[in-house]
C-alpha cells in the first residue's frame, strides 16, 4: 500500500512550514508531502483559495492542509471536509477551502475541529497550523475517520469566499484582476470563451483594448511569451491558473501597465 500523500500551502514562508511537517511526520513518520507553497500573500485568504483550487485537481487524492489564517486565535472554527472525489481539506473556516473543495466535486461532508485528543498536548493562540491543523491532517492521513475530528457542520453555515466574475457589456468584458503571481503576470477573471463570445474564434495576433484606471492599452492575443518581443504586454490564456491573463514578455505586468489585485478593467476587441 503507497504512503499516505498530504499537501501543503501557506503564508507562512521562513521555518514554520518546517516545523508543522515535523508534527506531521511525528505523528505519520510515511507521510509523503507535497509542499504546493509556502508564499502565498500575507493574510491573503481569496489569494491561498485561489492557489488551491488552481493546483488541487492536479495532486493525488489524499489530505490537503492550508492554513492562510488572519483570524487565528479567534472564535473563528477549524474545519475538515470531505470532497467527492475523495479528498479531505483541513484549515481555517474563513473560506480558504471552499472553491477547492466544489472543485473537487463539492461537499460530502463537514465537520469542526473539536476533539483535542488529535492535538497537540499544548495549544498556542497564534500557531493552530502546528497545533491543531497539522497533527489533524497527520490523524486523518493516517486512516482516522473525519468524524472522528468534531461534530458535523452544515456546509451552508461555513463562510463562503467568491471569486470575481466577468460580465460581458456592451461588447466588451468588464473583469478585474484575480491574482498577481511571482512573475507580475496578472490573472484577471473569465475565460477564453468570454473573449470567443465578442469577437469570435481567437488567433495569436488578435488585437484588444485593456481600459483600467482611466487609461487604455494595447494588447494582441498571443499563445505564448516568446511570440512578441521583451517588454511587450500579451493577453492569453494562463494555463497554470485556467483562465485570462495580462503578462509582458519578460518583465512583469503588474509593474509595467500598473496592475494590482482587485483593479478593474475592461477588455475590448480592438
Amino acid at each position: 500500500m503507497s504512503a499516505p500523500v498530504l499537501t501543503f500551502l501557506t503564508d507562512f514562508g521562513d521555518t514554520a512550514p518546517a516545523t508543522c511537517r515535523g508534527v506531521i511526520w511525528s505523528i505519520l513518520p510515511e507521510a509523503r508531502i507535497n509542499d504546493l507553497t509556502h508564499g502565498s500573500r500575507a493574510f491573503a485568504v481569496r489569494d491561498g483559495a485561489f492557489l488551491l483550487w488552481s493546483s488541487l485537481p492536479y495532486q493525488p487524492v489524499g489530505v490537503h492542509l492550508a492554513v492562510v489564517d488572519p483570524g487565528v486565535g479567534t472564535e473563528r472554527r477549524g474545519i475538515a471536509l470531505a470532497v467527492r472525489r475523495g479528498d479531505r481539506l483541513v484549515g481555517p473556516d474563513n473560506g480558504l477551502l471552499l472553491p477547492a473543495a466544489e472543485r473537487l466535486g463539492g461537499i460530502t461532508a463537514a465537520h469542526s475541529i473539536e476533539n483535542r485528543a488529535l492535538w497537540r498536548d499544548t495549544v498556542s493562540h497564534t500557531f493552530h497550523g502546528r497545533d491543531i491543523f497539522a497533527p489533524v491532517a497527520a490523524h486523518l492521513a493516517s486512516g482516522v475517520a473525519i468524524g472522528e475530528v468534531g461534530p458535523a457542520v452544515d456546509p451552508a453555515d461555513l463562510v463562503q469566499l467568491h471569486f470575481p466574475e466577468a460580465v460581458s457589456r456592451d461588447h466588451g468584458l468588464d473583469t478585474s484582476v484575480l491574482f498577481v503571481d511571482s512573475f507580475g503576470n496578472c490573472r484577471v477573471a473569465g475565460g477564453p470563451g468570454d473573449l470567443e463570445a465578442l469577437r469570435g474564434a481567437l488567433s495569436p495576433g488578435d488585437r484588444f483594448s485593456v481600459s483600467f484606471d482611466g487609461r487604455s492599452v494595447a494588447v494582441t492575443w498571443q499563445l505564448t511569451f516568446g511570440n512578441v518581443d521583451p517588454g511587450v504586454p500579451i493577453l492569453y490564456d494562463d494555463a497554470d491558473y485556467d483562465g485570462l491573463a495580462l503578462g509582458v514578455n519578460q518583465g512583469s505586468a503588474a509593474d509595467a501597465l500598473g496592475l494590482a489585485h482587485d483593479t478593474a478593467v475592461r477588455i475590448e476587441p480592438a
